[in-house]
């Protein structure tokens, strides 16, 4: 169910006298500060007012008292309203954090500060976003055939597993292009790797919409076949498109502050709201999102995964967006909404890491008998520990650790000289797996 839009204040002034609207104002003021709960209009209508206010009277009092909290950014709404956020407690408290913990105020885990270790952790996470994010999208191939095709090269099979190596592909040219400024053809080029193949009309992968009718534009649905959202006009969007670059590259440079994790929260926004393209805009916009975040120094950001929670409630995510467009373009609730998922990603990551830890300190434990294993080695075991009917091979191996071909198969033929593998052959290609005796051979010495 879609929230119920905020009345409108105009019409609500009408039908009060205008002693009534003074007494509201001034005693809604007592009511209304930073450190409340930014509540929309669809969940402060359920509240008891305070006093004798009327949930209207009440609205409109709180509006008021925001507007002297709010911050224009340079993007309209079709309507030609500048949109704004205002920075309340909740929004200063988790910037804060989020802060600190993505770019790296607080001590980094070991695993992901380790310059040879590192690479499994920024390759599993890219692995598991561009899969979640392909699935929030309707890719319905399954998490473990996906990540088996991404590791081992594989070539996609059908339109789901194509969108799932498109992902993969696009945060990997995000990570190239980190430190680069944000550029209309770069942004049209990400959507390119994004949407390859994909696409109804394959001519509109990384081209801005370009039809002139306007009622022929696209449209967001809801799934009530419902329309969500009407984007602006296309003859706008290259225009609004080099307002968004600009904004995006005046991180350290911009004539007022913003903070970071807000700008590249506004851009994700911007980018759903505009609907630059015909299809892959929500693809495009959180990868943009993650460019923005690395490009401002939230190195750790490599390592989360937002489109996984973003995934577990879907709803929740598109009624983010609705809230701000129903309430004059208050981006204010979609940042709190978001900055709570990047929270949760945080501690996500942190509770996989301690667990990481602990089951490495056992790997090594285990083959304490067995001699040196590099840490890529140790990865490898541990992974078979869990699933002996897992199968590697020298691509695979490549692709989870970043190396090359002939460090990995040095890895692999080390691992089968010491009787952990079996090799077999699948067409022209090695392929190892564990060994039938691979728990007792783990136990007994050289």
């Amino acid at each position: 169910m879609h929230p119920a839009p905020p009345p409108d204040l105009r019409q609500t002034m009408e039908m009060m006298e205008t002693r009534r609207v003074i007494d509201v104002l001034d005693s809604v003021a007592q009511f209304s500060s930073p450190s409340d709960p930014y509540m929309p209009w669809d969940k402060l209508r359920h509240k008891k007012a305070p006093g004798d206010l009327t949930a209207e009277e009440w609205w409109l009092g709180v509006k008021f008292a925001r507007r002297s909290m709010r911050r224009p950014l340079p993007f309209t709404t079709i309507g030609d309203e500048h949109f704004t956020y205002a920075l309340p407690d909740e929004v200063l408290r988790l910037s804060d954090e989020i802060t600190k913990r993505a770019s790296g105020q607080i001590a980094a885990p070991e695993q992901i500060t380790n310059s040879s270790t590192k690479n499994r952790y920024v390759i599993s996470s890219l692995i598991e976003e561009s899969i979640t994010s392909s699935q929030l999208e309707g890719a319905s191939t399954s998490r473990q055939v996906a990540k088996d095709m991404i590791r081992s090269g594989r070539a996609p099979r059908n339109r789901s597993e194509k969108m799932i190596v498109n992902n993969y592909n696009a945060m990997l040219f995000v990570s190239d292009h980190k430190d680069e400024d944000f550029t209309p053809e770069l942004i049209c080029e990400l959507h390119r790797i994004v949407t390859d193949g994909t696409l109804d009309d394959p001519e509109s992968a990384g081209r801005i919409q370009s039809n002139p009718d306007p009622d022929d534009r696209v449209r967001v649905y809801g799934r009530d076949d419902d329309v969500l959202h009407l984007p602006p006009p296309v003859d706008q969007l290259s225009a609004r498109m080099r307002t968004l670059c600009v904004f995006a590259n005046e991180a350290n440079g911009g004539s007022e502050y913003i903070p970071p994790v807000v700008r590249a929260l506004a851009i994700h926004f911007m980018v759903g709201y505009d609907h630059y393209f015909e299809d892959g805009n929500g693809r495009t916009a959180r990868a943009l999102f993650y460019w923005s975040m690395l490009k401002q120094g939230y190195w750790l950001t490599e390592y989360v995964t937002i489109s996984r929670l973003l995934k577990k409630a879907p709803a929740q995510y598109v009624r983010s967006f609705v809230l701000t467009e129903q309430d004059e373009g208050d981006l204010t609730y979609f940042l709190i909404y978001h900055l709570n998922i990047l929270r949760r990603a945080l501690d996500d990551l942190a509770t996989y890491l301690t667990r990481k830890t602990a089951e490495l300190q056992e790997t090594r434990q285990l083959l304490s008998k067995r001699g040196q294993f590099n840490h890529r080695q140790l990865a490898l075991i541990e992974s078979a520990i869990k699933n002996s009917s897992n199968e590697y091979t020298v691509q695979s191996h490549m692709q989870s650790h970043k190396i090359s071909d002939q460090t990995a198969r040095n890895d692999l033929t080390d691992l089968e000289r010491r009787g952990l593998l079996d090799r077999s052959k699948a067409g022209r290609t090695f392929v190892w797996s564990p060994a039938a005796n691979f728990e007792k051979t783990l136990t007994t010495a050289d």
